[in-house]
């Protein structure tokens, strides 16, 4: 291998790295039910956190507000997929890398 292409895979390899440090710092809120259920996930699909409107609460329907819940969670990591594909993909310019943003 040529030291000019071994030098910029070392480059991507570095970006990479840190733009997935960097992704861990981004979030995206997702919701549900009308804006009664807000998830946030981080750029590395962690949930960070979950807020619920107490008028959604309801003893006699806990399954309405868990499919909320999962709703908006579910939304949440869609969103952080799509943030770190189009964050990764910038950096790799489209090479479709598997698990970098390339799909």
């Amino acid at each position: 291998m040529n030291k000019n292409l071994m030098r910029q895979a070392q480059q991507l390899q570095a970006k990479l790295a840190k733009a997935q440090e960097e992704l861990v710092t981004l979030t995206v809120e997702a919701t549900a039910g009308g804006g009664a259920i807000a998830a946030v996930v981080t750029g590395d699909q962690k949930v960070q956190s979950i807020k619920i409107d107490p008028d959604v609460v309801d003893a006699d329907d806990v399954e309405m507000l868990e499919d909320l819940v999962l709703a908006a969670i579910n939304e949440g990591l869609d969103k952080s997929r799509e943030l770190a594909s189009s964050y990764l993909s910038k950096l790799t310019g489209g090479l479709g890398l598997p698990g970098l943003g390339g799909r």
